[in-house]
């Protein structure tokens, strides 16, 4: 089809800063790998590991490196994450924490966190057979009864901590005592409620106390916890590749599961099940109190997590988004107990995490969601995620979706809406200004944005630059306190996605792009993008080609693995005009505007003209063959040729 174009007389800055952003991140990230890495990848560190703790923390810092190349970034970036992904885990190995290159066992918020490196390797290259194999491998930990993590006969994960090794004993070999010299736990409380004689924070000075609390979570370190949910990213993760109906059958089993303990809960999702199938079974019968759950230690951001990235996996396999239900509960519950306070006076355990994201909007008023739930009922109010209705809405673009959303949303304090300079691990908390931008509320936020980013990406280069940790001593965190690579807002303008889900989301995106003449993933070089609109069945974007003398071509597709597919595309340019015009004239001149649009099938090519931009609206609909890897260009799998065949 034609495309229809036209001439920049005036560069827009959005699309200066992005490509900006582009070269000033390849910079850093190679500044970070010479500092930081050996030559074989791993990290230089030389400290231990003391218990099942820490595999999350050296995978973390390369987390969004795939997802940096997948936008654009180059070769390099993704020849760099596969090596530092092989560097670290060949550290670990000989660390003990890993078993054939997975983990040995621990909870499924903390591996979720390691994996999100994983899977974006797998959908930066996945014509890359050894990550296929681990693909395969890693899936059937949990897939094969027999490697002992799952139970099939009750349909449970077997114990909180599981892995490579099977469902582990207990939270730690060789843990006894939990006191209050563990300072470092207190703002979250007790790990358990309901002992004897153990009703606050100060009742674990007494040494017997400790030793009761201590004994007591190694014993109800056994059965499935709600967490679990998220091992479901690892089974859809290889699923992508191969459609193996073994892997979404057991996604589906293990998610209705949960889902069915919820309807007899009263809607609301349980967080423990012990070994023999009984929820509360372990608890005294309270559907509430397992590890990672609703009780200890964050509540509704691990629960709420879990369950929504193992609802989005059903979906995918399904195409059920009914399977997003028990989420829509959790989070209507909680809203419910909803209070108005600023979040700076509340007593809230995670509220470094939002002294950043409001910035000086902790001191307004504010929609504050109670996180955990104990033997006195709701308590730990703070601000909601606003990742977890965003991510709801951005799946199903359902109006029950928008009007929840909507309600955490004007919840928030006005400064919220502003683009804090800020950057957490998880690189996200940003929405709110984006969603306002696509609602044509903003239309300042992008070149806003890009701004922060460059910001972040700099202040983190003069931290490597003025801080030089002992490798004896680093903390394990640092490495992702100084990751140069941003990417948040990037995905949202370029894609129209949020920033993955932090705790083992897989890749997902609501556009993607070809480089048709380097036949690979990601923008061309010189080429900006900018999603101005996102409804359920229809994307607009911009793109700007800001090379003065290459012509760039690029190939546009709707979704990361093909759930969506495109059906039609109208293009707005400009005909006529006589760009440049000639050197005696002091400008050129313009054209009148023209649209006009066009059945596709499954993508739509463009031809970028130097200094040229155009503006497409692309009509999307759910595709109806099953989603996939899609590699592009010379890599291509079959599946992703035979569609381009198709068309």
């Amino acid at each position: 089809m034609l495309i229809h174009t036209e001439a920049m007389r005036e560069i827009p800055a959005w699309a200066v800063l992005q490509r900006r952003l582009f070269d000033t991140i390849e910079t850093a990230w190679r500044q970070f790998a010479e500092r930081y890495t050996e030559p074989d990848g791993r990290l230089r560190y030389s400290g231990g590991f003391e218990d099942r703790d820490g595999v999350d923390d050296l995978y973390e810092p390369f987390f969004n490196w795939p997802a940096f190349y997948l936008l654009g970034g180059s070769d390099e970036v993704l020849a760099a994450a596969k090596h530092h992904w092989s560097g670290v885990t060949a550290q670990l190995t000989e660390a003990g924490m890993l078993t054939d290159q997975y983990e040995n066992g621990y909870d499924w918020f903390h591996q979720g966190e390691s994996l999100v490196f994983f899977y974006g390797l797998c959908a930066a290259d996945p014509s890359d057979p050894e990550f296929a194999r681990r693909a395969a491998r890693f899936a059937d930990l949990y897939t094969d009864p027999t490697r002992g993590n799952y139970d099939a006969e009750r349909n449970i994960i077997r114990a909180p901590h599981n892995g490579a090794r099977g469902a582990l004993e207990g939270l730690n070999p060789t843990w006894q005592s939990y006191g209050a010299e563990l300072v470092w736990m207190e703002p979250y409380g007790l790990p358990l409620h309901g002992l004897p004689g153990i009703r606050s924070w100060d009742d674990l000075r007494s040494p017997a106390n400790a030793e009761a609390m201590g004994l007591a979570l190694q014993h109800r370190a056994q059965g499935d916890t709600a967490v679990n949910l998220a091992a479901t990213s690892l089974v859809a993760n290889r699923w992508l590749y191969d459609g193996d109906p073994s892997a979404s059958s057991w996604i589906s089993r293990y998610v209705e599961g949960w889902h069915e303990r919820a309807r007899l809960n009263g809607g609301l999702i349980p967080d423990n099940v012990a070994p023999d199938g009984v929820v509360g079974g372990l608890h005294d019968g309270r559907w509430y109190g397992g590890h990672y759950g609703w009780t200890w230690p964050h509540g509704l951001h691990s629960v709420a997590s879990g369950t929504l990235i193992a609802g989005l996996n059903a979906s995918l396999v399904s195409g059920d988004s009914s399977f997003l239900d028990v989420t829509r509960t959790v989070l209507d519950t909680v809203l419910e107990h909803a209070i108005t306070a600023p979040p700076a006076e509340a007593n809230f355990s995670l509220s470094q995490f939002w002294r950043a994201r409001y910035g000086p909007g902790a001191n307004e008023p504010a929609l504050l969601v109670p996180h955990r739930h104990g033997t006195d009922g709701w308590f730990d109010f703070g601000p909601m995620q606003l990742e977890f209705p965003l991510w709801l809405w951005w799946w199903t673009r359902e109006e029950q979706d928008r009007t929840r959303l909507q309600r955490v949303l004007d919840g928030m304090p006005e400064a919220a809406w502003d683009v804090q300079p800020f950057r957490d691990k998880m690189e996200s908390g940003h929405d709110a200004p984006w969603l306002a931008y696509l609602d044509g509320e903003d239309p300042d936020y992008p070149a806003r944005a890009l701004s922060m980013a460059l910001g972040q990406v700099a202040r983190r280069v003069a931290v490597m630059e003025a801080e030089h940790p002992d490798p004896a001593t680093v903390h394990l965190h640092y490495w992702q306190r100084v990751n140069p690579v941003v990417t948040e807002v990037l995905s949202q303008l370029i894609t129209g996605t949020p920033q993955t889900l932090y705790n083992g989301g897989l890749p997902f995106s609501a556009l993607i792009y070809e480089d048709l003449d380097r036949g690979r993933a990601g923008l061309p070089q010189d080429v900006a993008a900018l999603v101005t609109s996102l409804a359920q069945d229809r994307i607009e974007v911009e793109l700007v080609n800001l090379s003065a003398t290459r012509t760039r071509r690029l190939l546009i597709r709707a979704s990361r693995f093909g759930e969506h597919r495109l059906q039609q595309v109208e293009s707005h340019g400009e005909d006529g005009g006589d760009y440049p015009g000639p050197s005696t004239a002091e400008t050129s001149r313009p054209g009148v505007p023209v649209s006009s649009s066009a059945e596709v099938d499954g993508a739509v090519k463009v031809t970028l003209l130097p200094s040229h931009r155009t503006r497409l609206t692309l009509a999307t609909t759910r595709s109806t063959q099953r989603p996939h890897h899609r590699a592009a260009g010379a890599h291509a799998s079959t599946a992703t040729r035979s569609e381009q065949g198709n068309r």
